[in-house]
């Protein structure tokens, strides 16, 4: 794979360019920005997923209660188009997987919406609501519009500096584009991560004088849960289970599972959409364990032996004062 990846690097090259040339058509004014008298925070990444957005979209909520708060997602691999806000009668195929986790868990205390045109999703949300604060998942490169703070995403496992652009590496753009983030966070750290190997990442980030550079790591719930019932990890009565994923990166999920259990891993591709054949292989198991984002799309067929284990953001030392 390594070998093959290296052959696709004159593409990387093309790839590059024009993402150069569109990023110097905004810095120039060329494409137009739109701005908003309303604070926009967007979160995002350099590579292709996998740097846990959504956590971050849900510790942003979280850290800012009380405020009225809209998230505003693309709503990737959804099968519809144009502007919805979300309500309890959506399902993950209509709106995304992940808007949908995001609406289920704070429901009316936040407003959720899905638009691929991000300026007039903003305008929509504007229209009809009266907030405080809008949150941009997924919009590092989005640049139509011109958010108040920018926070950028990278994995410990994959950091933005040692990766090449698509298809060689997993970059969406060259890493020049750190320079547009306030808050950069390097995410999925190890839990005993130390201050010196800390350092040293923040030394190779280099951040500019108006970046400040964070940690974190990803901490799980304590128990299993889904639509019947909530079971304590530590009363789970099966000592091997089948982990099914559809996420862009689920190695930490995993280890996490096989400090705990004899895992059977059922992979599939990130947002992938489960078919009835499938659905009937998981019938066939006694537990199965599944992330939140996964869940919200095997909810439809109810079935009562997945469960999902709930995942959250932490920040190691010190957080952003956002």
């Amino acid at each position: 794979m390594e070998s093959l990846r290296k052959l696709l690097v004159p593409f990387s090259v093309v790839y590059d360019v024009i993402t150069r040339v569109r990023n110097w058509a905004f810095d120039n004014g060329i494409l137009k920005q739109e701005t908003f008298d309303i604070p926009i925070i967007a979160v995002g990444n350099l590579s292709t997923g996998g740097t846990g957005k959504t956590p971050m979209i849900e510790w942003l909520i979280n850290h800012h209660k009380g405020k009225k708060i809209a998230v505003l997602s693309r709503g990737y691999g959804r099968s519809t188009t144009g502007f919805i806000e979300l309500n309890n009668l959506h399902t993950a195929q209509e709106v995304g997987d992940e808007p949908l986790q995001i609406k289920s868990k704070f429901g009316n205390t936040i407003v959720s919406a899905v638009c691929e045109k991000r300026a007039d999703g903003i305008k929509r949300l504007m229209a009809a609501h009266t907030l405080d604060l809008i949150l941009l998942d997924d919009a590092y490169q989005h640049r139509y519009v011109k958010a108040s703070h920018y926070i950028l995403l990278t994995s410990y496992s994959n950091l933005f500096y040692d990766d090449l652009i698509l298809p060689a590496g997993n970059l969406r753009e060259s890493s020049a584009g750190v320079k547009r983030a306030q808050t950069i966070i390097v995410t999925k750290c190890p839990v005993d991560i130390s201050k010196a190997e800390m350092e040293t990442i923040k030394h190779k980030i280099a951040p500019l004088s108006y970046q400040r550079v964070h940690f974190s790591k990803i901490t799980y719930h304590s128990a299993l849960k889904n639509d019947y019932e909530e079971l304590p990890l530590d009363k789970v009565a099966f000592s091997e289970v089948t982990a099914v994923t559809g996420i862009a990166k689920p190695a930490p999920f995993i280890s996490f599972l096989k400090e705990k259990f004899k895992v059977e891993h059922l992979v599939y591709g990130d947002h992938h959409r489960f078919r009835e054949s499938e659905i009937n292989i998981f019938k066939k198991r006694k537990i199965i364990i599944t992330t939140e984002k996964d869940y919200k799309r095997l909810a439809p067929w109810n079935l009562s032996n997945v469960y999902y284990l709930e995942m959250r953001m932490e920040f190691i030392n010190s957080q952003p004062d956002l």
